[in-house]
C-alpha cells in the first residue's frame, strides 16, 4: 500500500500542475485578461515554434546506440497502427460530424509522453529508462503526427471530396515530424550544440506547456463539457483503461519483460497529450472536444496511472 500511495503522489505531483495552469486558462478567459485572439496566438506559437524546440532539445541529448531495442520500436508500431485502424473503423459508425471524428480519435490514441511519460519513466527506472523513453519518443512523435494528421484531415476531406495529396503535404510539413529528423542526427553522432544555441532552445522548449495548457483551459466551457460528455468519456475510457490493458498485456504475451515492459505501460496510459488541442484547433477539428479530451484524461490519470504502476511492481512485471 506504501508503494501505491508514493507512486499515486508521484503521479499527482506531475499531473497536478497540468490540471491547475488549465484551470488558470479557464478563470483568465472568464476573467477577460486573455481572449480567443491569444488562444489562436498561443496555439500557433507552440505548434510551429515552442513545441518543436522541445521536441529536439529531447531526442538530441539522448544515446542513440546505447538504448536502441528494435523489439520495443516494432511493438509500439505494430500495436498502435492496429489500434488506431480498430478505433478509426468503430467510432466511425458512431460519430457523424466530421469535425468531431478525427477528434475523438486522436483523443483516444494520442498521449502526453513527452511531459508525462518520460517524467513517470525517469522515476520508475532512473536514467536508463529516460534514455529508453527518449527513444521511444523519437518514433512516437512521427508515428503520432502522422497519424493525427490522417485522422483529422480525411474525414473532413470526404465532406469535400477525397484528396490524398493534401494530408501528405500535412504530414511533410509538420513541424514536429521535422523537428525529430533534425534532432536524430545529434543524438545518432553525439553532436552537441553551442552553448548559446542550447539556452535559446530550453528557454523555447520551457514555454511550450504553460502556453499550451492556458490556451487549452481557455477553450473549455461547462456547456461543451456537457454537450461533448459522452464522446469525452469513450475516449477517456479507451486512453486510460482499455488501451493500456490490453496493449500492455500484448507485449508481455509478446515476451516483453522489466523495464520495457513498464515503459510501453506508460506510453499507452499516459492523458491525452496538449498537443492533440494545438492541431485539431489548426486543422480545424473541433477543438473544444479536444480541450474537455484532454481535461479529463488528465485528471483521471492520476488513478490509472498509478494503479497501473502499482501492480506491475506487485506482480514483479516491470
Amino acid at each position: 500500500m506504501s508503494l501505491y500511495l508514493d507512486t499515486l503522489l508521484f503521479t499527482g505531483n506531475i499531473v497536478a500542475p497540468i490540471f491547475f495552469i488549465s484551470l488558470l486558462g479557464y478563470l483568465l478567459m472568464r476573467l477577460q485578461i486573455i481572449d480567443q485572439h491569444f488562444v489562436a496566438t498561443a496555439s500557433r506559437l507552440v505548434f510551429t515554434i515552442t513545441l518543436p524546440a522541445l521536441v529536439f532539445m529531447s531526442i538530441s541529448r539522448m544515446d542513440f546506440q546505447a538504448v536502441f531495442n528494435p523489439t520495443l520500436l516494432t511493438y509500439f508500431i505494430i500495436s498502435t497502427l492496429v489500434c488506431f485502424t480498430l478505433l478509426w473503423q468503430v467510432s466511425k459508425r458512431f460519430i457523424h460530424k466530421p469535425e468531431d471524428l478525427g477528434v475523438f480519435i486522436q483523443g483516444a490514441f494520442r498521449g502526453n509522453y513527452g511531459i508525462i511519460g518520460l517524467a513517470v519513466s525517469f522515476n520508475m527506472f532512473g536514467d536508463s529508462g529516460l534514455a529508453q523513453a527518449s527513444l521511444l519518443l523519437a518514433c512516437v512523435i512521427p508515428l503520432y503526427n502522422t497519424l493525427s494528421v490522417l485522422a483529422l484531415s480525411l474525414p473532413m476531406q470526404k465532406q469535400n471530396g477525397l484528396n490524398l495529396t493534401q494530408p501528405l503535404i500535412e504530414i511533410a510539413r509538420n513541424p514536429l515530424i521535422i523537428a525529430v529528423l533534425l534532432a536524430l542526427p545529434f543524438s545518432y553522432f553525439d553532436w552537441g550544440l553551442p552553448t548559446a544555441i542550447d539556452k535559446i532552445g530550453n528557454y523555447f522548449a520551457n514555454l511550450t506547456l504553460p502556453l499550451a495548457l492556458l490556451a487549452v483551459g481557455a477553450s473549455l466551457n461547462l456547456r461543451s463539457l456537457k454537450d461533448t460528455s459522452g464522446e469525452s468519456s469513450w475516449a477517456t475510457l479507451i486512453k486510460l483503461i482499455l488501451m493500456p490493458l490490453i496493449l500492455t498485456s500484448g507485449a508481455w504475451i509478446s515476451g516483453i519483460r522489466g523495464q520495457e515492459l513498464g515503459i510501453l505501460f506508460i506510453l499507452f496510459g499516459c492523458p491525452t497529450a496538449a498537443a492533440s488541442f494545438i492541431m485539431a484547433k489548426a486543422m480545424h477539428g473541433n477543438a473544444q472536444l479536444a480541450a474537455n479530451i484532454i481535461l479529463t484524461t488528465t485528471i483521471g490519470s492520476i488513478v490509472t496511472l498509478s494503479s497501473g504502476i502499482y501492480l506491475l511492481r506487485l506482480w514483479n512485471l516491470a
